[in-house]
């Protein structure tokens, strides 16, 4: 099977912990090279981040567990990048 290169999740978390701290934890993964959380929504409660993550070969279930550790959950894959490398998505880079 191919190596999972880039991850992007649609993630809901909690305001605790922060969103440094959430991404500096994920980051801190084996086999994750970057990982970026942006901020998309924030309601009372919860805030909505589109997260990156880049790796030689990322492991989803290692990410899912580590996310829901942290409180959060992961609602959608929106996209994988597999291969011996990652391709940018021209609708999506651009």
């Amino acid at each position: 099977m191919a190596p999972i290169r880039r991850l992007v999740l649609d993630v809901l978390k909690p305001h605790d912990p922060s969103v440094v701290t959430f991404t500096t934890q994920l980051g801190d993964l084996e086999g994750i090279d970057a990982a970026t959380a942006t901020v998309v929504e924030v309601d009372e409660n919860v805030k909505t981040l589109r997260v990156t993550i880049e790796g030689d070969d990322l492991d989803l279930e290692a990410v899912r567990a580590e996310i829901e550790d942290l409180s959060a959950s992961i609602h959608s894959v929106d996209q994988v990048a597999c291969g011996s490398r990652a391709v940018d998505d021209p609708w999506v880079d651009s």
